[in-house]
């Protein structure tokens, strides 16, 4: 009963309008800005960089979102007048056992099969280590990331999830809703300048991958686990010039992109087989009502709850 949180805060339609339309809005100016802009996002970000340096380029592109963590934790406790565990999780306090687990699965997932890819595709790989400059990028990432990551999940899959759920008083609209609004995000992005829109197809397939792992789990952790170490063993692993994250990482990708049939591998295959894992170690049952079933009214809700705390 994730979805249901919701009624444990003062609920109003304006209240969970302001934040992600006024998102929406400023991600819609600023990919207006860049396909209108006469210089590739690529060649700007380039010369920010020689000007900046990677580092400080980097903390200017986590900041904002950065503070955007700290406006929905802080609208939720002061305008909807709930509190960040219900915000997280159907669970009686958060789980970070399995925020850890998520992490640390796809984290190594990750680094295996970015060593796999180097051990047979060398040339598509330089060794781009540097201690110096990597401590600094460590310490940044570190610090900034997961509350970037975070951010995106507690906007998306929290306070949309269940504003949108609370209202449409079903599970499907708000996970496809979150879902494309999650991959229409990313489409500033210089990924999708070099690649095309075909790479959406990934962006909008994470978006229901998280999505899935939420309404399932009933609460955020595992997709705050998974989101903070996609992002951070990128940045700190591999990078290239022509993606969000240009970093100090240990490798660089020197390839040249091409959008082929291997944007469709995490969404049809590895992402599958990630929710099958997950649903075998945490036991989930009825897919079916979880992911397209009703969202109790806040009646319905109160009576079980209460129920639940007669029996306790």
């Amino acid at each position: 009963m994730y979805i249901e949180q919701g009624y444990k805060g003062k609920i109003g339609l304006w209240k969970y309008l302001v934040i992600p339309v006024g998102f929406i809005v400023f991600m819609i100016i600023n990919y207006i800005a860049t396909i209108n802009s006469p210089v590739s996002v690529e060649d700007a970000m380039q010369q920010i960089i020689d000007q900046l340096g990677t580092n400080l380029v980097l903390v200017i592109l986590l900041a904002p979102l950065v503070v955007g963590f700290f406006v929905v934790l802080g609208w939720t406790l002061l305008i909807h007048q709930q509190s960040i565990t219900s915000l997280t999780t159907s669970r009686k306090k958060i789980d970070w056992k399995r925020i850890l687990y998520s992490f640390g699965l796809w984290g190594g997932i990750t680094i295996l099969l970015t060593g796999i890819d180097i051990y047979f595709s060398p040339d598509n790989y330089e060794l781009n280590f540097n201690l110096v400059k990597f401590i600094p990028l460590a310490i940044i990432a570190i610090l900034l990331i997961p509350l970037q990551t975070s951010f995106e999940e507690y906007l998306f899959r929290g306070h949309m999830m269940q504003g949108i759920g609370l209202m449409a008083k079903n599970r499907w609209v708000p996970l496809i809703i979150t879902s494309l609004l999650f991959g229409l995000m990313h489409a500033a992005n210089p990924e999708v300048e070099k690649l095309g829109m075909g790479i959406m197809i990934y962006y909008i397939g994470t978006g229901f991958f998280l999505g899935i792992l939420t309404l399932m789990d009933e609460g955020l952790e595992l997709a705050l686990g998974f989101h903070a170490a996609n992002n951070l063993i990128t940045a700190l692993l591999v990078t290239s010039d022509w993606t969000a994250f240009q970093t100090d990482s240990i490798f660089k990708d020197v390839s040249e992109p091409v959008l082929g049939w291997d944007v469709l591998i995490p969404v049809l295959v590895v992402y599958p087989i990630l929710l099958f894992a997950f649903s075998k170690k945490y036991g989930w049952k009825n897919w079916k009502d979880r992911l397209f079933g009703r969202v109790l009214t806040k009646k319905e809700f109160v009576a079980l709850t209460d129920g639940a705390s007669d029996l306790a």
